[in-house]
């Protein structure tokens, strides 16, 4: 579910179940199952396409946005955990510059996700 926030946070416009299932890697019919829980669970509402009504749109709601927030914070809290109690603080200030370098790297060869 949290991935599917993150997207949602992404595209204040609603996106597709379709482009859920393409960035999940789910079937359309997992990715439909996902969205119906998120749906019981008031994170998620979902709204026709203005521009083609066959297309359901999903939004996040005000408290998929508050979960989005917790799951985010309680996230970096476990990671930054996790990476102290594995990495030399040299080794982390060098992992944390290799991966602003290939950030920046992705975001200038990559597509970026529609």
């Amino acid at each position: 579910m949290f991935e599917v926030l993150l997207i949602l946070s992404a595209h204040p416009q609603g996106a597709p179940i379709s482009r859920l299932s393409g960035h999940l890697v789910l079937t359309s019919g997992g990715a439909t199952r996902l969205v119906d829980r998120m749906v019981e669970a008031g994170l998620v509402v979902r709204e026709p396409s203005p521009e083609d009504r066959r297309v359901q749109l999903v939004f996040l709601t005000e408290q998929g946005e508050r979960t989005l927030r917790t799951a985010a914070a309680a996230h970096t809290r476990e990671t930054d955990r996790l990476l102290r109690r594995t990495l030399a603080p040299e080794q982390s200030a060098a992992m944390v510059t290799a991966l602003d370098l290939l950030g920046r790297r992705l975001r200038e060869e990559l597509p970026p996700l529609r």
